[in-house]
């Protein structure tokens, strides 16, 4: 049975999950595979910390450059993070011929195009399932599994912070602050949780989702992204009423004029299969012009589930190395363009907006006419609320761009037309 080396870059919570794993199920791995994976060295700089998996003598390291370049290593799996030692590590590795299995969504998504260049470059795998979606298979369906279809459409909820945080709030009635703070004790959310709360990880996903759906790399400067930090309670409440619930979706659409990527707090209607995905789990609907709609749920992290993607890559890869097919499964191939990215705003959709009006007869009249006017067109209007000086207005729009439903919200604040506080959450269309 041939064996391969295998050489870990970071020893966190992911790092030690792959340890376990191939502790675990290396023997079922070999069974499947026909193929021996050993670990030959783990690098990080902390060594001394017991992270609850026992390495042989002599594999800790704090050198991670003696890692890549150790002939017994024949893989590497960078679970380092960030861009910068990350980003050296790995294309010091690719140069050499050596195949490169990530967890890093952040690397991919700012320096993609570098990475991808230098596994052509150098004739060696990269594989990464585990960037996005943790133990969910969505890479392999969009680079393997949906090679024939192109795709139409993708929504996905990709943070599992995120989505606990809305899911509680709108089951216990707890404001987002108090919510956060229970997410951070349980070790759902970091002590800066910015880059869940403010989309910008599930904005890195969506990158690299939309690169391979459409052939070409998508800047980050090009995503749309907004977060959760400011969603109220009442909104979540009054959209459950209306038959919806909110999540923060990855938002990736392919249209006549140009391919839309962008990151937001969506309604998704209740009954729908994504509405019903609640706490830390993630999950991706995919449109696909020949396979039609298929859907992937599970756990997008932590250590076992991200750990099990990496494992399979790991597979695949000594696959590849035992019959002489590197690259069988190219990194990232460019292929039939389907436009410039959009940002959202240009998109259009239904929209749901909240507004608070001044009680007073005619201003209703008022608010609809200035919506007309930007082409808006209201589909419902329902009222909650009124305290006697404001009344709190719901409108459910028909399709509108979304810059023009922007504008007229700037215009009616100028105005005085409604309240300072607007909450304005795009309604997807997930039945097209």
């Amino acid at each position: 049975m041939k064996t391969f080396g295998v050489g870990i870059l970071g020893f966190g919570t992911v790092g030690a999950g792959v340890v376990e794993g191939l502790q675990r199920n290396g023997k079922l791995l070999a069974s499947r595979t026909g193929l021996q994976l050993a670990l030959r060295r783990v690098a990080d700089l902390d060594v001394e910390t017991d992270r609850g998996v026992a390495v042989a003598d002599g594999v800790l390291t704090r050198d991670a450059a003696a890692v890549v370049d150790d002939p017994r290593v024949d893989i590497v799996v960078e679970l380092i993070g960030g861009t910068t030692v990350a980003r050296a590590l790995t294309l010091r590795a690719l140069a050499a011929g050596k195949p490169v299995v990530t967890a890093n969504k952040a690397l991919l998504a700012e320096h993609g195009a570098e990475i991808f260049a230098a596994a052509q470059a150098g004739q060696a795998d990269l594989y990464y399932e585990a960037s996005v979606a943790g133990g969910i298979p969505v890479i392999r369906a969009l680079r393997e599994g949906l090679i024939a279809n192109h795709i139409e459409a993708i929504y996905g909820i990709l943070n599992g912070t995120c989505n606990y945080i809305l899911t509680e709030m709108e089951r216990r009635g707890e404001p987002f602050d108090v919510i956060l703070a229970e997410a951070q004790a349980q070790g759902y959310a970091e002590a800066n949780p910015a880059l869940d709360i403010d989309g910008v990880d599930t904005a890195h996903k969506a990158a690299i989702l939309a690169g391979l759906a459409y052939g070409a790399p998508v800047p980050l400067a090009e995503i749309g992204v907004e977060g959760i930090r400011d969603v109220e309670l009442a909104d979540l409440l009054d959209v459950r009423a209306l038959g919806y619930r909110l999540k923060l979706l990855a938002i990736i659409r392919h249209s006549p004029v140009g391919q839309e990527v962008s990151v937001q707090p969506a309604l998704v209607p209740s009954e729908h299969m994504l509405g019903k995905v609640d706490g830390v789990f993630n999950a991706l609907l995919v449109r696909g012009d020949v396979a039609g709609e298929t859907l992937y749920y599970g756990r997008g992290a932590g250590r076992l589930p991200t750990a099990s993607a990496v494992l399979s890559d790991l597979a695949d890869v000594a696959r590849n190395l035992a019959f002489g097919a590197r690259q069988r499964v190219p990194a990232f191939v460019p292929h039939t363009h389907y436009g410039k990215p959009r940002r959202g705003k240009h998109a259009l959709a239904r929209f749901y907006l909240r507004m608070n009006l001044p009680d007073q007869p005619g201003t209703l009249a008022k608010v609809a006419e200035v919506m007309g006017q930007h082409g808006i067109s209201l589909a419902s209007v329902r009222q909650r609320e009124t305290d006697g000086q404001w009344a709190r207005i719901l409108f459910l729009t028909h399709p509108a761009v979304e810059s023009a439903v922007m504008a007229a919200i700037t215009e009616l604040r100028r105005d005085g037309k409604i309240g300072p506080q607007v909450a304005r959450y795009r309604i997807a269309d997930l039945m097209a």
